[in-house]
C-alpha cells in the first residue's frame, strides 16, 4: 500500500469511526463493527490506530483542527469586530453542519469516555479553539456590545451553536448561510445593529427544525 492509498485509507476509517460512535456511542461501538462497516479485519484496523480510544481521539482532534481552521480562514479577510464575530458564527456553524458533523458531534458528546491523558490531550485541543473566540467577546465587551461576563458570553454562544447539530437538517428550506444570520442577531444583538445589517422578515428558528 502506498502512502496516497493509506492516508485515503486512514481518512475513512475515521469518517466511519465517527459515523458508527455518533450513532450508537463510543462505548457502543466496538472495533469489530468499524472493521466490518469497512470491509476489513480488526487487524487491518489496528495496522492504522493502535487501540479504540487512540481512533476516538484522533477523530475529536482532526474535527476540532478542521473547525477552527474554518474559522480563521473566515477571520483572515475581516477587520471590523462585527463582521469578525459574524464570520466566527458562519464559519462554526459552516464547519459544524457540513462533512465533519459525526467527528464534531462525537467530540462535544464522547470525550468522557476518555482515559485522563486521553481526555487531557483531546481537551486541550477544544480549549484552543475556544480560546480564539475570547479575544474578539473581550472587545465587544469593553464596547458595551456584550455582557461583561464574557466567559458565559462565550460557553453560551457555543453552546448554542453547536446544538444546531442536534436538530438542523439541510433538507429545511433555510440554509446554513441564513441560519448564521438568525443566529447573530439572537446571540449578538448589538453587535447586529453596529453591522446595519437587517435580517429578513419572518424567518425564525422553527423553518429550520425538523419536525416533532
Amino acid at each position: 500500500m502506498d502512502d496516497a492509498d493509506d492516508t485515503s485509507r486512514r481518512g475513512l476509517i475515521l469518517r466511519t469511526a465517527a459515523k458508527l460512535f455518533r450513532e450508537h456511542g463510543y462505548e457502543r461501538t466496538s472495533v469489530r463493527q468499524i472493521a466490518e462497516a469497512l470491509g476489513m479485519t480488526s487487524g487491518s484496523l489496528f495496522y492504522h490506530f493502535a487501540t479504540k480510544e487512540e481512533l476516538l481521539v484522533t477523530v475529536m482532534e482532526e474535527g476540532v483542527r478542521d473547525i477552527m481552521r474554518g474559522v480563521q480562514k473566515g477571520l483572515a479577510g475581516e477587520s471590523c469586530l462585527p463582521e469578525r464575530m459574524l464570520a466566527m458564527v458562519r464559519c462554526h456553524l459552516t464547519a459544524l453542519l457540513g462533512p465533519k458533523l459525526d467527528a464534531m458531534t462525537v467530540m462535544l458528546y464522547e470525550w468522557r469516555s476518555l482515559s485522563e491523558p486521553a481526555r487531557a490531550r483531546v481537551l486541550t485541543s477544544r480549549d484552543a479553539y475556544e480560546e480564539l473566540w475570547m479575544a474578539p467577546i473581550d472587545e465587544a465587551a469593553a464596547l458595551g456590545l456584550v455582557d461583561t461576563d464574557t466567559l458565559l458570553v462565550r460557553q453560551t454562544a457555543l453552546g448554542a451553536l453547536n446544538w444546531t447539530g442536534q436538530w438542523y437538517r439541510p433538507d429545511r428550506r433555510v440554509g446554513v448561510e441564513l441560519l448564521a444570520q438568525r443566529m447573530f442577531h439572537l446571540l449578538f444583538p448589538r453587535l447586529a445593529e453596529r453591522l446595519g445589517s437587517v435580517l429578513p422578515q419572518g424567518i425564525g428558528l422553527e423553518s429550520v427544525q425538523t419536525p416533532a
